[in-house]
């Protein structure tokens, strides 16, 4: 079936690991089918799973074993019952591209040689699909994946890369790191003031240990007067004395006067 280029739409993917997608080529039920160019130039087919696809972990499996089969050049058959060769699900049609590259991830992806006219990945996309049974031809209602409505490309998580620097941004970077210099320089004087200060201070003298030592109560300085008991004159020692004249007075003769 001849593919037809078509322009990307919103959500396709703009890149699949090193391919650059260009334009759309197919859509099937279970993926997308896009044109995309190699590093080196070259055109491949890239197919992708479908966002309910990839969620589905049976017909993620089924992708990714007819990619495993095709890269490993594996051919597998399984005898029928009528005695006819007959292929197991999942695996890969006769006459598979060669494949270039792949992701295996929850949203995989195979990249192939891109021919105009020849099948290219979707051929990886029909193993997703099941259809039929393994005796006879197809008969009685056809089975319908519940995931046919989410028909999003299934694409990885957005990669955390590192922006460039604007100007604005550079600006905000050069006035946090002034901010904190600043920060640092201020911390800085005031660290060294306090400690500045505590070496001026005069530190208090210590005492010695204080030693107890009880001391006699005080004695006066001069002895209490006592008393003293006055002796008379006894007549031996004073000698007779006139009455009515005292020792002092004078016992010669009378003044002429």
């Amino acid at each position: 079936m001849a593919n037809v280029a078509s322009p990307l739409q919103y959500g396709d993917p703009p890149r699949l690991g090193p391919y650059v997608v260009q334009a759309r080529l197919h859509m099937a039920p279970a993926g997308f089918v896009y044109l995309g160019q190699a590093p080196d130039g070259r055109a491949v087919s890239l197919a992708v799973l479908t966002r309910g696809a990839a969620l589905d972990a049976a017909a993620r499996e089924r992708f990714l074993t007819a990619i495993r089969e095709a890269a490993g050049g594996e051919r597998s058959g399984v005898r029928g019952w009528l005695g006819r060769s007959a292929r197991p699900r999942g695996s890969v049609l006769e006459g598979a591209p060669e494949v270039l590259d792949s992701d295996r991830g929850h949203a995989p992806w195979v990249a192939v040689p891109y021919v105009p006219g020849r099948p290219g990945a979707e051929r990886f996309l029909e193993p997703v699909m099941v259809g039929g049974t393994l005796i006879g031809e197809a008969h009685g209602p056809d089975f319908v994946p519940y995931w046919l409505t989410d028909r999003a490309p299934a694409l990885p998580g957005p990669t955390r890369r590192r922006r460039p620097l604007t100007e604005t941004r550079r600006r905000v970077l050069l006035a946090v790191l002034a901010l904190a210099m600043l920060l640092l320089l201020v911390t800085t004087i005031l660290l060294l003031l306090l400690l500045g200060r505590r070496d001026s201070e005069p530190q208090p003298r210590q005492l010695p240990p204080t030693v107890f030592v009880p001391t006699p109560p005080p004695t006066p300085a001069s002895p209490e007067p006592s008393p003293s008991t006055s002796q008379s004159p006894s007549p031996s020692e004073s000698g007779q004395v006139t009455p009515g004249q005292t020792p002092g007075d004078d016992t010669g003769e009378e003044s002429p006067l």
